[in-house]
């Protein structure tokens, strides 16, 4: 009985769990490769560093998505090589390697936060590309909210509870909201027993003159308005130039005092890429792939989401997003079941309803297939039901609306609990902050 295709899928985000997905009711072997056994639904990690949801609302176990596809296997582990010519991978598991043949290849690792060179703020700041990320973020804020409660020194009780977001694009955006409303309508009615009491300050930098580069500007002059109204202090050119424990640096020389900076001034391919040994682009480091999404010179790999470079009608590449990974992730699977039938393949073609972004509570901005404007209330309802329907798994969707509701009610997040057998080396009160460790969404990152 000769063997079924196997199908090697590294990495569980949206676009491996599509890809996956359109594979699994086919006559083929589809082995999902990630580091961590759940896919992470990440446009909601801000909400787990800012004691909105838990992380196991934002979560949901790779196998449990595929019990009853006998087809769809899990591996938990790190990819290490990749033999394009023998058509393997090997993949190390605790302590263990393991090497698995394949006949065809879906590349699906994401991306990794882009530092722009800056190795300071790779050393000191705080992604937000993982659950673990969220969580680590989570811990450091409320401890330094108990730090501050009990300092005796004003400029340091100050740079505690000074609050530093990097960049103007919706995770910045988001980023900046939640935390401010974290203090107004949370922590504020916790600390205010202290004498003096504690102020919280929460700033985004934006290194041009405007939000939201890819909005028109009607809509960035309101995410610009909203910010604002909400109390975030909004500082358009400046950019960092240094950034140390307990403070930042621009390249205009004004230093501001802060033990929290949070890093969404852009992302880049995940490193994993260079394991395909193919070259990549220069400008972004990305997999350069055909319209069918074949690895150029590669045609049993596929490239999908964050990792693959190609360009649309405009000449620009497409964009890294989770709608996109989606919808490329679907292609190569059905192209795979295309080749395997003798069947010419198909190109992509991107449909992209649009972009949105939340800025706090009943404010957002949307442009729904770049022609609709939204902005306020409306657009913040049309962001919750989006992220609801993309959010896998009933529990998940039920848990986070409660969630919604129940923090929009009653002015609360009950997600504030600290515990020490979760402590990293950057919750420690002696350094504050040390690099980050690999991102722990996917083998590299998510996409």
């Amino acid at each position: 009985m000769a063997q079924k295709p196997q199908i090697i899928i590294i990495g569980a985000g949206f676009g491996g769990l599509l890809a996956a997905q359109t594979l699994a009711k086919a006559d083929v072997e589809v082995t999902i490769i990630d580091r961590n056994n759940f896919h992470t639904f990440t446009p909601l990690l801000y909400q787990v560093a800012t004691c909105a949801l838990d992380a196991s609302s934002v979560a949901y176990p790779v196998r449990s998505i595929f019990r009853d596809n006998h087809n769809v296997h899990f591996m938990l582990g790190d990819v290490t090589e990749i033999d394009h010519e023998g058509r393997s991978v090997t993949i190390k598991a605790g302590e263990t390697s393991y090497q698995k043949w394949y006949d065809y290849l879906i590349f699906a690792v994401g991306s990794v936060t882009n530092y722009f060179g800056s190795k300071s703020a790779e050393e000191v700041a705080f992604g937000l590309k993982s659950a673990a990320d969220a969580i680590r973020l989570r811990h450091h804020i409320l401890r330094c909210f108990e730090r501050a409660a009990w300092a005796s020194d004003e400029q340091e009780r100050d740079a505690l509870t000074t609050l530093v977001a990097v960049g103007g694009g919706p995770v910045g955006l988001e980023t900046a909201g939640a935390l401010h409303e974290l203090y107004n309508y949370v922590l504020k009615q916790e600390y205010d027993d202290r004498s003096p009491r504690l102020r919280a300050r929460v700033i985004l930098l934006e290194a041009t003159d405007k939000l939201l580069a890819a909005y028109p500007a009607s809509l960035q002059k309101s995410a610009a308005k909203q910010l604002e109204s909400l109390g975030v202090e909004v500082l358009f050119n400046s950019m960092v130039e240094k950034v140390e424990p307990d403070s930042i640096t621009l390249k205009d020389g004004r230093v501001i005092r802060t033990h929290t900076l949070v890093w969404s001034a852009g992302v880049k391919a995940s490193p994993l890429v260079e394991k395909l040994d193919v070259t990549l682009n220069p400008k972004s480091a990305r997999v350069p792939v055909e319209p069918t999404m074949q690895v150029i010179g590669r045609p049993h790999i596929y490239a999908i989401g964050d990792v693959a470079h190609l360009l649309d009608k405009k000449g620009q590449p497409y964009p890294m997003l989770i709608p996109a990974a989606m919808q490329q992730g679907e292609l190569a699977g059905k192209n795979i079941l295309r080749e395997l039938a003798n069947q010419p393949l198909m190109n992509f073609h991107y449909n992209d309803k649009g972009t949105m972004a939340t800025i706090g509570r009943r404010r957002a901005v949307a442009w729904l297939y770049y022609k609709i404007e939204l902005s306020g209330f409306l657009a913040w309802i049309v962001w919750l039901v989006f992220h609801l329907i993309l959010l896998l798994g009933f529990r998940n969707r039920v848990v986070t609306f409660a969630s919604w509701v129940w923090n929009y009610f009653t002015y609360d997040r009950s997600v504030r609990i600290i515990m020490d057998s979760e402590v990293t080396p950057r919750d420690n009160p002696a350094t504050h902050r040390v690099p980050d460790p690999a991102p722990q969404d996917v083998v590299v990152a998510k996409a």
